[in-house]
């Protein structure tokens, strides 16, 4: 077996390993075998058997290797039934992803608790591995700890996996202070449209970034000498332009002014986060962020992500398309507030309880009871609007919700180029929709769901509004290529199937 096979194995297996939370050395337990050997084979300088290879797939509950080509992952979901019981949100996606980028500002050790388990954080901790940066699952796999080293080897960044994430272009903020020049692989993610960054280099160029791209990367050259003179204004009301603004501000030794800042989730938890690095923030949940940074930040770090509030609205849109009586519990009220006060307009029948704070102390938090409603269509377009307003990511789930009242609603989503297109894969399942551009859908209810075999959407929300349109829909549906879904939900199929959903994970032989 070559060198070459014996390390694409190695990192098969790590990333298995990785993936269900376990350590080297509970992996050795699980083969009896020691770590050390684990470590050998990992690093993919051991030779390893066709018998171990299939006990080590066993122990991980992972195909490692396959006769033939694996191929993506499918969902075959009965559909027709009713949830019942309650389920937890998990912490947010955007929220872990902008942490791990800011944990590039830190010399110390950042520990995160309960980090989403998903294939964007995945990707991210690949890119951060191959540049120098230590991060081990720890405490069960539930906590992410990081460790940067003295320097980091931009040469040898994984360039599939940053491909694979939009979010590597929020490595830009805090490597403009740790070098003079450095190269990224373009940003990916999501099928939504032309996305620019120049937002973020009308903001990043007032610390000295430039960039050029060519041949599929962004070249970055930094001038130290430059500084922000005056308050940055940011020419989008941007969640990630903002948190690129955020982190090139923490460590400019001085005072930052960010006006026409998002206020959404995810930058609230990235300042929550920075302010434990020591950096004081004024104005955290206002369009204007006062930034106090400072040169050098060395501190061991513990920092609770909140929970997302655009999965707490998926399970929402779950209960209400199934017509079930669901519990969904730790809801960051206050990114939801909108949201429900359209639903409750529309008739949704539901109940919260009093507030509680999250893990980091400063999240609003409430369980939320949702149950069988009869549904009329708003009168009002459902459209977005930055923090406070209708959360960008929560419009898709209004398109399945629509189509279960009666009269005819116009979603306008007038952020993204496509999105709006794929909605209209409901029709395959029964539904109404009529695009009317490519940013505005006109939804008709009531609807009656039929199962279908479709190919996920490229897109993240609608591909989830899809798989609960197949969980309403009498009989059995297919559902092929989940790996967009696998990027932002945690075990998504399995944790509905805890409160009633028949979802099965299934691969081509």
């Amino acid at each position: 077996m070559s060198d070459d096979y014996l390390a694409r194995i190695g990192k098969l297996i790590r990333d298995a390993r990785q993936h269900r939370g376990w350590t080297q050395s509970q992996l050795a337990e699980a083969l009896g075998t020691s770590q050390s050997a684990v470590n050998r084979i990992e690093r993919g300088n051991q030779n390893i058997s066709l018998e171990m290879i299939a006990r080590i797939g066993e122990a991980l509950d992972s195909e490692i290797v396959s006769l033939g080509y694996a191929g993506p992952m499918h969902l075959r979901v009965v559909g027709g039934r009713r949830l019942s019981g309650s389920i937890d949100v998990k912490t947010s996606k955007n929220a872990c992803v902008a942490l791990l980028c800011g944990s590039l500002l830190n010399k110390g050790r950042t520990v995160l608790r309960r980090v989403a388990r998903i294939e964007e954080v995945y990707r991210l901790l690949e890119v951060l591995n191959s540049i120098g940066v230590r991060t081990r699952w720890i405490n069960d796999g539930t906590d992410l700890e990081i460790v940067p080293p003295a320097r980091l080897d931009m040469e040898a960044i994984d360039a599939d996996a940053a491909r694979r994430t939009r979010s590597i272009i929020m490595f830009l903020g805090p490597l403009l202070h740790r070098m003079d020049q450095f190269k990224l692989p373009y940003a990916g993610g999501c099928d939504l449209g032309t996305r620019t960054i120049e937002p973020h280099m009308i903001a990043l160029r007032r610390f000295g970034l430039e960039i050029a791209a060519t041949e599929g990367l962004y070249h970055a050259q930094i001038d130290h000498s430059v500084t922000p003179e005056r308050p940055i204004v940011l020419t989008e009301r941007g969640d990630t332009v903002t948190e690129n603004a955020l982190l090139a501000a923490a460590r400019h030794n001085g005072t930052t002014v960010i006006r026409n800042a998002s206020s959404n989730y995810m930058v609230q938890d990235l300042c929550f986060f920075l302010e434990a690095l020591g950096i004081r923030i004024d104005g955290i949940g206002t369009t204007t962020l006062t930034v106090h940074g400072v040169a050098n930040i060395d501190v061991d770090v513990d920092y609770s992500p909140s929970e997302d509030p655009v999965e707490a609205m998926s399970l929402l849109a779950a209960a209400v398309v199934t017509e079930s009586e669901l519990t969904i519990r730790r809801v960051p009220i206050e990114f939801l507030e909108i949201e429900l006060a359209v639903l409750e307009e529309m008739g949704v029948d539901c109940d919260r309880t009093t507030e509680y704070a999250a893990d980091n102390g400063r999240t609003r938090l409430v369980d939320l009871t949702v149950r069988p409603s009869k549904l009329e269509a708003p009168i009002d377009k459902i459209h977005p609007m930055p923090f406070p307003g209708l959360n960008i990511d929560n419009v898709p789930f209004f398109a399945a919700i629509a189509a279960s009242a009666h009269g005819k609603t116009l979603i306008h989503d007038w952020v993204y180029d496509n999105r709006a297109i794929y909605l209209t894969d409901l029709n395959r399942l029964g539904g109404r929709l009529q695009l009317l551009d490519p940013h505005r859908v006109l939804v008709e209810g009531p609807t009656r769901w039929r199962a279908a075999e479709m190919i996920c959407p490229p897109a993240l929300r609608p591909a989830v509004v899809v798989l609960l349109a197949m969980m309403a829909a009498e009989g059995t549906s297919v559902l092929r290529n989940v790996y967009v879904i696998n990027r932002g939900y945690e075990e998504l199929a399995e944790r509905l199937n805890s409160v009633g959903a028949q979802i099965e994970i299934f691969r081509d032989i």
